[in-house]
């Protein structure tokens, strides 16, 4: 065979050699793809100019606030909202917002790039975007918000309570001018949240039906103009009142006092958990793909079952716990348990990502979606790097 023809044989078979390598490279990541983790390489180069010590922390920082305060992260600034005002800190301390006002119960809620801070049972709140405030809004005298939340894409939901009416809400847009009002007599509204993709509102409600105490979830449609009373689905949970509420794509998980129950936007139970008379003691619904649970058989003892819960219902991982959990949170495929001895990082399947020992001082923990962990003490703060 000249040289000529071993040419082209040679390329085809370089050709075929280089193929089917990137094949069975391809193939091992889609097989594994659960199984391999490469956020140390995105933290890496997220936070490579930030100094740490030998345990992965940065240097702490001190903020403005009290035991009384509220945290959230917005992408990797610290949220801190406290009686006295709202500040937003880097990674680093350094305060992009510093707003001075009185909430006497200050609570957060993070949308995709807003955040907002809002006085429960007060009539004050706050909206902030891109380093400042964007909008504010002081409900009318006689008037008191109960809960407020930005969705996926920064609308805002409020719900407030006045005379005569036992609950209304109203959905803000993009420009955060009124949308949709909703406002009911006959039963009490709790918390309404807006879906990812801005067609529905959630509307958690309690009342009474045929004497006996009945938790229902309205669904409307955004689409069906801006005054609205009777919903477009509902669905009952029974003697079950609820506590907190999240989407996750198309699935709204609803925290109640008994279960766990995942909804469709079409009101249909796609599934549930029930605690079976065990005590909820803790929760964190943030979790890609999964709830966490904190559920105990006694209300007082330390000992409880950390439990993950997938969007059908059903349970993907029990862990036993023997200590008292200070804090816990997830985000991503993250959770972050913060005992007084160690603060660890499980994946959902409650496998140990990470463990620092002895995070002396810590009394709160906020899971990034990286794996790092933001760490709270009384009057400071810092972030953890996983190795």
């Amino acid at each position: 065979m000249d040289d000529d023809k071993k040419r082209p044989f040679l390329h085809r078979m370089l050709t075929f050699l280089i193929t089917a390598a990137l094949s069975l490279t391809a193939l091992f990541l889609v097989a594994n793809w659960q199984k391999l983790n490469f956020d140390f390489i995105r933290r890496y180069f997220t936070y490579r100019s930030l100094e740490r010590n030998e345990s992965g922390q940065v240097e702490s920082f001190r903020y403005t606030g009290g035991s009384g305060s509220s945290f959230a992260l917005l992408g990797s600034d610290l949220l801190v909202c406290s009686s006295s005002g709202v500040r937003l800190y880097s990674e680093s301390g350094a305060a992009y917002v510093d707003q001075a006002c009185n909430l006497t119960t200050p609570l957060l809620s993070i949308g995709s790039g807003a955040a907002l801070a809002y006085d429960a049972g007060g009539q004050d709140l706050f909206v902030y975007k891109d380093l400042e405030l964007v909008f504010s809004l002081r409900v009318e005298d006689g008037q008191s918000i109960l809960s407020a939340h930005l969705s996926a894409q920064d609308r805002l939901t409020v719900v407030t309570q006045s005379s005569g009416v036992k609950g209304s809400v109203t959905v803000y847009n993009s420009k955060y001018e009124p949308e949709l009002g909703v406002n009911l007599s006959s039963r009490f509204i709790t918390d309404a949240r807006l879906s990812p993709d801005g067609r529905t509102l959630a509307v958690a409600t309690s009342g009474q039906t045929g004497g006996i105490y009945d938790s229902q979830i309205f669904f409307y449609s955004l689409s069906r103009g801006h005054e609205n009373s009777e919903p477009d689905h509902m669905c009952s949970l029974g003697n079950n009142a609820t506590l907190s509420m999240e989407w996750q794509g198309n699935s709204l998980r609803v925290l109640g006092e008994n279960a766990l129950s995942l909804l469709s936007p079409s009101g249909e139970l796609k599934g549930s958990y029930p605690y079976n008379g065990r005590y909820l003691k803790g929760f964190s619904l943030e979790g890609n793909g999964f709830c966490s649970l904190l559920l105990g058989k006694y209300r007082a003892a330390s000992t409880a079952d950390l439990v993950t819960v997938d969007n059908n219902g059903q349970e993907i991982s029990s862990l036993p716990l023997e200590e008292q959990v200070l804090s816990l949170s997830s985000n991503g495929r993250y959770l972050s348990v913060l005992t007084a001895d160690a603060l660890t990082i499980y994946t959902e399947a409650l496998d140990i990502y990470h463990r620092l020992e002895e995070p002396l001082g810590v009394r709160r923990a906020l899971q990034r979606e990286d794996g790092s962990v933001t760490l709270i003490s009384g009057e400071t703060a810092r972030l953890y790097l996983p190795d």
